[in-house]
């Protein structure tokens, strides 16, 4: 009988050691998981939202410059902003286009402080 408890309590000391870690290394690996799918999901969300490049382009449709101007200006952005790839990057058609190259470049606004 003497014999038995410090076995038991060894062993108890053994599973401590070993259980308290590995219990506390399962909980991170399940949070993270879980983050990670939730991250997929956002991403999965945004990527849906950015793909825009199914539509054909204005050009390619036939239309003059004077008709893709009047379609940027209904829209609020040119051409090549709404055709762009899934990824955010425009479309190599749009770097050579006629269009695109001749566009005015965009002015800064001026930044006003106040005194």
């Amino acid at each position: 009988m003497d014999t038995l408890t410090p076995i038991l309590l060894f062993l108890a000391g053994v599973a401590l050691r070993l259980g308290i870690p590995l219990l506390l290394t399962a909980l991170v690996v399940i949070a993270l998981r879980r983050l990670d799918a939730r991250w997929q999901k956002e991403a999965e969300l945004e990527r849906s939202l950015l793909v825009k490049d199914e539509a054909p382009c204005w050009k390619e449709q036939g239309l003059s410059v004077d008709e893709i101007n009047a379609k940027a200006a209904e829209s609020g952005k040119p051409c090549w902003q709404t055709h762009r790839l899934s990824n955010g990057y425009l479309r190599e058609a749009c770097l050579e286009c006629e269009i695109f190259l001749t566009a005015p470049v965009p002015e800064p606004k001026p930044v006003v402080s106040h005194a």
